[in-house]
């Protein structure tokens, strides 16, 4: 199954000019940015690919084929690349969020548009799902994961409805917290917004799930100290909160730290031709520095 990678082109042009020896795709996914990444530049002598996802990597490793004598496929987080890489790197990628061969998988949970298990773990060995999160967290909790990572506005009333809801049955599946939620998030109270209302609430329930703000703020220092000096970083997010992280980490090393040079003053994105062509690619925003 091909997926297409988004902003392909724009990520290529940031490292036209280098000369890329040793390579690190963080969030490999599909093998679309790592296929084009080794494509334009034969000159890799090593691509380490790393994702929490087994299934993803299989998918990777077919991708990319054509490269396996000089592609290392990993399945691990990448905070913990400096395990399996020894050295220093000209370049490094991160592609952000659920990917739509994650969201196209009723048996990972992901989708609210596909019956199946509350799981929404990127990593099948993680101890925690979203079915303990929504059956054994408090009101309280529930309320918070929803209101600092869907940034949903009836987080409140979103909480209260899953806690009366289990208070009857368990909630197992997808469509066992859609009809908990139906009553409190209507596309009545989206002001005309085109999104469907529960979307946020998966949202924070996925990022909780696998921690993906705390584990990108720990990341991206991580990557910058690991970049030779005139090695780029590239990121690409697809909402405001890991956007935010990402923006303000990189402006503290350029302005603090003095180590990296913000090669994007603005999030770059999908034109209109992309985004008619690939419609996930309308949320995408792009950031790349340089190490200096």
């Amino acid at each position: 199954m091909y997926h297409e990678p988004i902003l392909v082109e724009t990520f290529l042009s940031f490292f036209s000019e280098l000369t890329i020896r040793h390579y690190i795709d963080g969030t490999v996914g599909a093998g679309g940015h790592a296929h084009a990444i080794l494509e334009a530049h034969p000159e890799i002598e090593r691509l380490y690919g790393f994702d929490r996802d087994p299934e993803a990597l299989e998918i990777a490793g077919e991708t990319l084929k054509p490269f396996q004598e000089k592609t290392t496929l990993i399945h691990a987080n990448f905070l913990d690349f400096n395990r399996y890489v020894p050295e220093s790197v000209e370049g490094i990628f991160l592609d952000l969020g659920v990917s739509s061969m994650q969201l196209d998988r009723p048996e990972k949970g992901f989708s609210l548009y596909k019956e199946g298990p509350l799981d929404m773990r990127m990593d099948p060995s993680s101890d925690l799902d979203a079915e303990s999160v929504v059956n054994f967290c408090s009101e309280k909790d529930l309320g918070k994961i929803f209101r600092d990572y869907g940034e949903e506005p009836r987080w409140r009333a979103a909480a209260k409805a899953i806690v009366e809801a289990r208070r009857k049955k368990p909630l197992k599946t997808t469509t066992d917290l859609t009809e908990a939620l139906k009553s409190v998030l209507t596309w009545g109270g989206r002001r005309g917004k085109k999104i469907n209302p529960m979307t946020l609430v998966f949202q924070g329930l996925r990022i909780y799930v696998n921690d993906e703000l705390g584990g990108l703020e720990k990341a991206l220092p991580k990557g910058i100290e690991a970049l030779a000096p005139g090695g780029r970083f590239g990121v690409l997010t697809f909402h405001s909160l890991e956007d935010r992280i990402v923006k303000h980490t990189f402006r503290q090393f350029a302005s603090q730290e003095k180590t990296i040079k913000i090669l994007t003053k603005k999030p770059l994105i999908a034109d209109a031709e992309e985004i008619k062509r690939n419609p996930r690619s309308r949320s995408a925003k792009l950031r790349f520095i340089e190490k200096l």
